[in-house]
């Protein structure tokens, strides 16, 4: 006998001479055994897909083409635009209507798939958010918030922004105030070596800022002792005596080197003594 007559299914060895079959991996299969072994089962009525039927996919889910359709209007979805939800298929339509947020402009619908910008859980549709300002669509671009208004930063800057009085330019966020005028924090520095002020101790002079140690090497007397600056806003304390002033820790007798804070003492020339070794002298 030919091959031909033999050729039967290969799962119920019915003869599959002059019907329909379908192959699978080079072996053969009536159409009945090949649905009930491999035919996908239908999302929408639980009935198997079967070969005379078009199988539509989504995530390795599976319908008939007319079980297709929207889960809550019972439209047709296919070859339409659709979103899931909580393992339903919907129309963009009904979608929209059921979870899409609202614009807050203009409290319509913000359709699946369009473009929309989010903040603080407001939504807009791209278009609808507004510099409050100028009226621009401020897109991708930054924004600033100002009381219930949003405004792009070239209209922040006009209307609400000081302007740094040493670069002219915007200050947007910080800042310092130093004798009632604005400043980058970036900008307020030391007029002697330029070190940021920020955050820092300093002091002033003719109303130029100074870091405690310019103002100390340029302005502070001079310790007769150690020849170091003697500045008060350090905390340093001091003795003076005859225009002359020293650390309290460098007033000291010049010979035996006993500190003279408190005590009396004698002077020789430029050097102070302890009473003891001026009595010596």
């Amino acid at each position: 006998m030919s091959t031909i007559e033999h050729l039967g299914c290969h799962y119920c060895k019915d003869s599959l001479l002059g019907k329909k079959y379908i192959m699978k991996e080079d072996t053969q299969y009536c159409t009945k055994c090949y649905e009930n072994l491999f035919a996908n089962c239908c999302e929408g009525c639980s009935s198997p897909i079967g070969c005379n039927a078009k199988d539509l996919s989504y995530k390795d889910r599976h319908w008939h083409e007319q079980c297709f359709k929207c889960a809550i209007c019972d439209r047709s979805l296919v070859e339409k635009a659709f979103a899931a939800k909580d393992d339903l298929l919907l129309c963009t339509e009904c979608y929209a209507n059921d979870y899409s947020s609202k614009c807050t402009t203009c409290k319509k619908t913000i359709m699946p798939g369009s473009r929309k910008m989010e903040y603080k859980g407001n939504s807009w549709h791209e278009t609808c958010f507004l510099c409050h300002r100028c009226q621009q669509p401020i897109g991708t671009k930054s924004f600033i918030p100002k009381d219930t208004g949003y405004f792009c930063v070239p209209c922040f800057e006009k209307q609400f922004a000081y302007q740094c009085c040493a670069c002219k330019k915007a200050i947007t966020t910080g800042g310092v105030t130093y004798q009632d005028k604005p400043w980058h924090r970036e900008c307020f520095l030391c007029i002697g070596c330029r070190k940021q002020l920020s955050g820092q101790r300093f002091t002033s002079r003719e109303n130029y800022p100074y870091c405690l140690e310019c103002f100390s090497n340029l302005y502070a007397k001079k310790c007769v002792g150690c020849t170091k600056p003697i500045t008060s806003l350090a905390g340093a304390k001091y003795i003076s005596f005859e225009e002359r002033q020293w650390h309290s820790e460098c007033f000291m007798c010049a010979q035996c080197s006993v500190s003279l804070v408190g005590r009396g003492f004698l002077t020789q020339r430029d050097n102070i003594l302890c009473t003891d070794c001026g009595r010596e002298k």
